[in-house]
């Protein structure tokens, strides 16, 4: 299993209904705030050119999309695939120089 696949089943476990409590109560608008935060986080980071910090921040930011994913996921709204393949289309899409005319 790769490590983004892991990732994912770590969050879904965590969400699961004999998961962490927390977790399982969080929503879309409860973790807003969260997202915030690991953003300035992340930006701090990256004036002081802390790649260490820069590192887990990213993993702080990307843990955020997977949990937001997950959240969605159950409601059946998206996955985490939808939002791969949307911004995988859109960067191919706006490079038709690279990809060709798609």
């Amino acid at each position: 299993m790769n490590t983004l696949q892991s990732l994912r089943n770590t969050v879904a476990r965590l969400r699961a209904p004999d998961g962490c409590i927390w977790d399982r109560e969080q929503t879309h608008q409860s973790i807003r705030d969260c997202l915030v935060e690991e953003c300035a986080e992340l930006l701090d980071a990256i004036d002081r050119e802390d790649y260490p910090h820069m590192r887990e921040e990213l993993g702080d930011m990307l843990l955020q999309v997977f949990f937001h994913a997950q959240i969605a996921e159950e409601a059946g709204r998206f996955t985490i695939e939808d939002i791969a393949k949307e911004i995988d289309d859109k960067l191919i899409r706006r490079h038709p120089h690279i990809f060709g005319d798609v």
